[in-house]
């Protein structure tokens, strides 16, 4: 891995595809574990989770269903502040077991204003799976159940994360060089 520019900015390699590949094992390893008699429903944050939620589920050894929802904070390299919902979600939650996976929790305002909509729906457990996260960046605090990596308050690149809709595909993840 070496330095790669995308649009205009400069990132340098930050987590290995490797490491990263491990953890999200761990992770499901966990899961597996903790959920062996539900039947969860994973409930995917497009589009930036897509590629963890493709490898966590493929990863879990227990009877598990995913769907996928839009929600949208960012433009650029900073967040808009308003949480735009552009894909609803259509699976009844009552008395289910729910995971969100997120690709990154950093002010933590997306999942904020996302999780009371999901708690009308009375689902039995509501968890909360991120591969990342910001711990600086918290403004509104969310409880993680499954983390795979604390990072700090950097913008980071690849594995599902873009900047301005490129560097999703990148199998590691890169932080922007200030």
């Amino acid at each position: 891995m070496s330095v790669i520019q995308v649009h205009d900015k400069k990132f340098q390699p930050y987590i290995g595809a490797t490491e990263l590949q491990q953890r999200i094992r761990e992770m499901a390893a966990e899961m597996s574990r903790d959920l062996k008699d539900e039947r969860p429903l994973f409930i995917a944050i497009l589009n930036g989770s897509f590629m963890f939620a493709g490898d966590l589920f493929k990863y879990l050894n227990i009877p598990a269903e995913i769907s996928f929802i839009k929600l949208a904070s960012y433009k650029g390299t900073k967040s808009t502040g308003n949480v735009v919902q552009a894909i609803g979600l259509d699976e009844d939650l009552f008395g289910r077991t729910v995971v969100i996976v997120e690709d990154i929790v950093d002010t933590g305002k997306t999942l904020s204003q996302f999780l009371p909509q999901l708690e009308h729906q009375q689902p039995k457990k509501l968890l909360v799976a991120s591969l990342l996260t910001k711990p600086e960046a918290m403004v509104h605090p969310i409880k993680i159940d499954y983390l795979g990596f604390s990072v700090p308050n950097k913008f980071l690149l690849g594995y599902g994360l873009d900047y301005d809709g490129l560097g999703r595909n990148l199998p590691e993840i890169y932080q922007l060089v200030e």
